[in-house]
Order: structure tokens, then sequence, then C-alpha cells
């Protein structure tokens, strides 16, 4: 098949949304089939033509959901979008959050292929989805399928606009995270570490929670420490750290994906303290493939993920004691540790690109079936 990928994002940033594609392309191109992106590019404007990879439109940040998307509205580029797809003739055309702007909207009313669309977000409620339904509602009449990454994301999208809506979630290399992964030197120096991974500026990612919570984990393991991966600004929290004595938190900075698996081996456990807007957590995955216990917060998207007591330990939301004391819990147990790290590393084989590729292909083959 020759299949479309089109995203509203930025490619050139880094995202869950850029990673799925950039996996379903690999998966794709390993059975044969014929790949190519479609996205928005940073710099510049107009329509740049790449190897298997179309980039269109220039981007511009937009905060949402407690985070910054870069988005294009560059709406001129509609008739250079159109014969695109009239000289591309794609069998499959496959949108990453449809109702974005403005890209998805060019691509989906001038194409001619079966559409597929993959939606990913979670919140408690959309006001652009209310103001703009009914052209909304036109635009995905257009679709031959619908995906849902989790069961929240398939809710939340259901509220406005009806399905059917296939979950099919979001993958992980599930290898690169398994054996085989050589822990970084300071690993086997017996300080217990508790690992962070994501953009701890964004408030929706909790990250002040977990801060608030290393005094109280210090009580009881003097020597503990928290590794924090990921891009964002330590001087913001600076005020924290002072009113809570807050010690013994290292900041890595951004670490290459290929990097990351070393420090999930390196590290007790694993720690995602999100409050919202999570609808799938990838990070959870990725430490469960490593066979790290989870401690997390029961917040719908990570409930899909993670069973109590069984991959790990959820804790309300927003409580800086109740993590605490799972994570002082985990770190006093090594057998328990042991036990859910093992049964994360099961449920995470479930989640192998491989097999989310293949689902997703299946949904192809079913919509061009009904169309």
């Amino acid at each position: 098949m020759k299949i479309a990928l089109v995203s509203p994002y930025d490619f050139s940033h880094p995202g869950g949304v850029s990673e799925h594609i950039a996996h379903l392309r690999a998966e794709f191109l390993r059975l044969g089939h014929n790949v190519t992106v479609l996205a928005p590019r940073a710099r510049q404007g107009g329509l740049e033509i790449g190897r298997d990879f179309y980039g269109i439109g220039r981007t511009v940040p937009i905060p949402g959901n407690g985070s910054t998307v870069r988005l294009t509205f560059d709406v001129t580029l509609y008739a250079a979008v159109k014969a695109l797809m009239r000289a591309e003739r794609f069998d499959v055309v496959h949108l990453q959050e449809p109702l974005l702007p403005v890209l998805p909207y060019m691509v989906l009313l001038n194409s001619q292929a079966i559409n597929v669309a993959t939606f990913h977000a979670f919140r408690a409620s959309n006001p652009w989805y209310t103001a703009f339904k009914p052209y909304m509602t036109f635009v995905l009449s257009r679709l031959d399928g619908r995906i849902a990454v989790s069961v929240p994301a398939r809710e939340f999208v259901s509220q406005y606009f009806e399905g059917p809506y296939e979950i099919i979630p979001n993958g992980i290399d599930v290898d690169r995270y398994g054996a085989g992964v050589v822990p970084l030197p300071w690993a086997s120096n017996g300080i217990p570490r508790i690992l962070f991974v994501g953009r701890f500026n964004e408030p929706r990612k909790g990250f002040k929670y977990l801060l608030q919570a290393m005094p109280l984990v210090r009580q009881q393991f003097p020597t503990a420490r928290l590794v924090v991966v990921g891009t964002g600004d330590p001087e913001r929290f600076a005020g924290l750290f002072e009113r809570h004595g807050i010690t013994g938190v290292d900041f890595v900075g951004f670490v290459p994906d290929h990097e990351k698996p070393r420090y999930y081996a390196s590290c007790e456990l694993f720690c995602a303290p999100s409050v919202r807007g999570e609808s799938l957590g990838i990070v959870l995955l990725e430490a469960m493939a490593s066979g790290s216990p989870v401690v997390a917060s029961a917040i719908p998207g990570y409930e899909t993920v993670v069973t109590h007591g069984q991959e790990g330990l959820l804790v309300p939301p927003k409580d800086p004691q109740a993590l605490a004391l799972a994570i002082v819990r985990l770190l006093a147990d090594r057998e328990l540790r042991g036990r859910l790290g093992a049964a994360g590393q099961v449920t995470a084989t479930s989640y192998d690109w491989p097999r989310v590729a293949a689902r997703v292909l299946e949904v192809y083959q079913r919509s061009a079936a009904g169309a």
C-alpha cells in the first residue's frame, strides 16, 4: 500500500505523536509498504519536498493542555496541498489528531484515499470542539476509520463526535528496553535512585509534587536521590527547593532516546506524578519494559496502563505524602520491586510496535472493505 502519515505537529520537535508516526513508518516499511510523512516544519514556510517527507507550513508555538504545541496555520498552502494529494494518489491517508489546525484539514478535504485518524488527546473538556462542532463534524465525515489510543481518549472525543472508535494504544520498542541494557557507572554505588522522565516545567506533569515528596523520602532513605531526565529550567523551582528544604535532586537534562534505557536500568523505580492530560503513559511503558517498578498518579490515562499492585503503585494526584509513602514502600522491599518489575515487562510486550502496527493495518483493511 501507498500510505501517507499526517501530523499537525512540527516534526522537528520531539513529542509523542511524532514518535508514533516514526515508529509506524518504520514498521510499515519493514513490511514492504510505501510510506510518506506529511507534517509542518520549524523554520520556513512553503512546501519542502524531501525523501518520503513533505514539510508543509511554518509553525507557531501554541500553549494548550498544560503543554506547548507547534502547529501551522498557513492556509495559503491549500492549493499546494491539493496538488500534492492529486499527484501522490495515496491508498491510505492516516491522520494523527485530525481536529488540530490546519494541515489535517487541508489533507483530509483533498484526499481521495481511504482516510483513517488516530485521536490521542484527553482532557476534561475542549471549548473549541463545541464552538466549531458543525465544521469539525463535516471534516470528520470524510473518515473511513477512527482509532483512539486509550479508553480515556475515546471517551473524551466521543463527548463531541460519535464513533465508533477502535482502541489501539501507542507502542514502544520493547527490545530497546529489555535485556542487554548496560546500566550507567553510578548504578552500582548503593545509592537508591528514583527516576523522572519528561518536560518537568509543564504543570500537568506534576513534577512539583514529586519534589515535595523528596524530603519525606529522605527521612527514611537519607541517601536517596531523584534523577530528572528531560528538558526544563530547574531555576523555576528554586523557591520550592528553599521552602521545603529539598535536596538530593540531579537534573540530567535532555537525554537521546538511545541512552534513556540506561537510566531506567540504573534506578530502583520510576515515578510519574502527572496530574492531568495524559491519554496513555508512554514513559510508564518504557519503565515497565525495562523491568522498573512504577509509582504513578491514579489518573485515567495511567490507569489504562498500570494496575495498582500489579505493575506498580498508583496514588492520588497532587499528593506528595502519598507519593513519598509509595516510593518508600518500594525502596524498602526488594522482593516487591522485583515482582512488580517482572509483571510490567510482561504487560509491556502487548505494546510492542510490531503488534501495534499490525493492528493499525487491520483497521486500514477493514476501512477499505467498508468504504
